[in-house]
């Protein structure tokens, strides 16, 4: 039976004795659950030569063979570490797919690249024309030879321009339903015909591009599953995506919001006190959910809906405490310092540290409850697999 005790001690032992300040500060001022590499790479790098870098990986494809309490343990004393957190696009979102669906040949080379980090991916799901409604993608994928020769474009596509890799929804058929016509890539983002374009966000952060495909040719060798099944290889996928652990992350959030409010000297005022506390309720039942969701896991069962329930009010949560702290900022909230904010900058801060993210981390948090299906479509899952309408 595993000594949960002594693990957690384990874990804050390890956190403590790796965890650069360089790290925790890259972490601080990072305003999007995407840290840029240059540093997240490093702390992937550290828990790669731990063991640790894959929590929810099986211990046959190098993962640490956790239990889900342990994983629940690992990622909530990471989080009030302050350890930056590590792209999901590879270890947490295609890696699982590649288990599941890959071919002996097609794990082999992949996963152990996922593990160290030597891939870095993105995901080629949005278009300018699909992008909730995702069964209505066109990028176009031809077969000619022993290649797909790819036209169109992706959308949205978060850390483009740092991948090396990308896995991708096209279309190959246009006959029957839409979804049967869709197929699931993995390809090199070097390849000849890839343009990758910046879109910078109201919160002057450069996540989001636009890839574009002229006449890029793809081996057959990276398709995942059979041609034409790429809609049910994303719907595995999306499982992965939407039933993240949410509270701890949560928590520490709402506990800086409550260190803001003590600096700003509102911690005394009724209102103040009064979202703190039903925002904390909120938390701790979403960490209930998440129990409910190990406990299924853990005696082989399926999350269903419950991953939907996760991602509505954990984004939605997570977009509240980001409200609370813009507003805790105050007039500092107005001053956008993309530059002072860079982890290893020089520039001093315009106003108190504890406001020169809070503008940003509100306009990138509005697109939580868009992204890996907006809420109201996760409303109508929720509406169907649990209440039954």
């Amino acid at each position: 039976m595993t000594d949960y005790t002594a693990f957690r001690t384990e874990v804050r032992a390890f956190l403590a004795d790796n965890l650069t300040p360089e790290l925790r500060l890259a972490n601080a001022r990072s305003t999007s659950v995407f840290v840029e590499p240059e540093f997240s790479l490093v702390w992937q790098r550290i828990l790669h030569a731990k063991g640790w870098v894959a929590p929810h990986w099986p211990a046959e494809f190098g993962g640490p063979g956790w239990d889900e309490r342990q994983r629940y343990i690992f990622a909530s004393e990471s989080a009030l570490a302050g350890a930056p957190s590590l792209s999901p696009m590879g270890l947490r979102m295609v890696a699982p797919v590649i288990m599941h669906y890959g071919s002996a040949a097609q794990q082999a080379f992949y996963l152990p690249r996922l593990l160290s980090g030597e891939d870095y991916w993105c995901q080629g799901f949005s278009e300018p024309g699909a992008g909730s409604d995702l069964a209505s993608l066109q990028l176009r994928a031809d077969v000619d030879g022993d290649d797909y020769v790819l036209n169109g474009s992706k959308i949205w596509t978060t850390h483009a321009h740092h991948a090396n890799r990308m896995f991708a929804l096209v279309r190959t058929s246009r006959e029957d339903r839409p979804q049967q016509g869709i197929t699931f890539l993995l390809l090199d983002m070097n390849l000849p015909g890839i343009e990758v374009r910046p879109i910078l966000s109201i919160a002057d952060d450069h996540d989001f591009n636009q890839v574009f495909f002229d006449n890029v040719r793809v081996p057959q060798s990276g398709r995942l599953g059979e041609e034409g099944t790429g809609w049910s290889v994303a719907k595995h996928l999306l499982v992965f995506e939407r039933a993240a652990a949410y509270s701890a992350g949560l928590a520490e959030a709402l506990a800086q919001a409550g260190r803001d409010a003590i600096a700003a000297g509102v911690i005394g005022d009724r209102p103040v006190r009064r979202r703190i506390s039903e925002l904390a309720a909120e938390v701790e039942a979403i960490r209930g959910v998440e129990d409910d969701v190990m406990a299924r896991i853990a005696a082989g069962g399926s999350t269903g809906a419950l991953s939907s329930l996760l991602k509505l009010r954990g984004t939605e949560t997570q977009q509240a405490i980001q409200e609370l702290s813009v507003e805790l900022a105050g007039h500092y909230a107005a001053v956008s310092q993309p530059e002072a904010r860079r982890a290893g900058s020089d520039l001093a801060a315009v106003g108190p540290e504890e406001a020169l993210t809070a503008t940003a981390r509100y306009f990138n948090g509005r697109a939580a409850s868009i992204y890996a299906g907006s809420n109201e479509i996760q409303r109508g899952i929720i509406a169907k697999q649990i209440l039954g309408l």
